[in-house]
């Protein structure tokens, strides 16, 4: 268990349970009491109130009302929510929009220099159109959540990216593209990747993207992307 996930299980515990010790907890997430000593100095550092009671039946107690006033959010993360947001804006459906940015602005502002600049390439690859009417949703899936992480090392090193797919017939083959953008139609997601086999940009509908891995050693080209402002036409987005 990593740092990050090992310090959420130890917050869900003490909320969960109220009480707890150092060696309940240190059993809970797999580590040793050192490593849980320092995990609870972290989270106090982050603004999480932790209080130790000492003595027979002590232990660590969080306040109920105590927050994380860190945010430690990596970039896919935060590509996650911008997208998430674009793409509601995109539908007509984003109620409390001037909040949404508020927030976002402050999220972006919390990381680092280098964070930022990688999250504004990984946007600069980003387009959000209106679905056509005739596309059948009856098939859609849920995506594989190993798809951002594997997008954000594939878009940022320009790294062909190397994926298991399944076409609207059922049929699955293995390909390998240079990733050029993505394309979100609510509540349909596309990776637009330009096919050297192919000579020609092909559309991989997210939902039906499996097992994806970023292909190091390799590199390509940022080509334009030719969408249009209504993009994208029913018929290019059927492969």
């Amino acid at each position: 268990m990593n740092v990050r996930l090992r310090h959420d299980a130890i917050v869900r515990s003490l909320r969960r349970n109220g009480t707890s010790t150092i060696d309940t907890l240190a059993e809970e997430v797999g580590a040793s009491r050192r490593t849980v000593l320092r995990d609870i100095s972290a989270l106090r550092d982050e603004g999480y109130v932790i209080h130790s009671d000492v003595g027979r039946g002590g232990g660590l107690q969080l306040d109920p009302q105590s927050i994380q006033t860190r945010a430690k959010l990596s970039v896919p993360e935060v590509f996650a929510l911008l997208i998430s947001v674009a793409a509601m804006r995109a539908a007509g459906n984003l109620p409390f929009a001037e909040l949404a940015d508020a927030g976002l602005a402050k999220i972006e502002k919390a990381l680092p220099p280098d964070k930022v600049k990688d999250l504004r390439a990984f946007l600069e690859c980003l387009h959000i159109g209106q679905l056509s009417p005739l596309q059948d949703l009856s098939d859609t899936g849920k995506m594989d959540p190993d798809l951002l992480s594997a997008f954000e090392a594939a878009f940022l090193n320009r790294h062909m990216i190397r994926f298991d797919y399944r076409d609207a017939k059922g049929r699955k083959t293995r390909r390998e593209v240079e990733p050029q953008a993505m394309l979100i139609l609510p509540p349909l997601w596309y990776l637009v990747g330009w096919d050297p086999a192919r000579g020609d940009f092909r559309h991989f509908r997210m939902d039906r993207i499996s097992t994806p891995e970023a292909l190091s050693g390799t590199t390509f080209r940022r080509r334009h992307v030719p969408f249009e402002d209504d993009v994208c036409p029913y018929s290019a987005l059927t492969p």
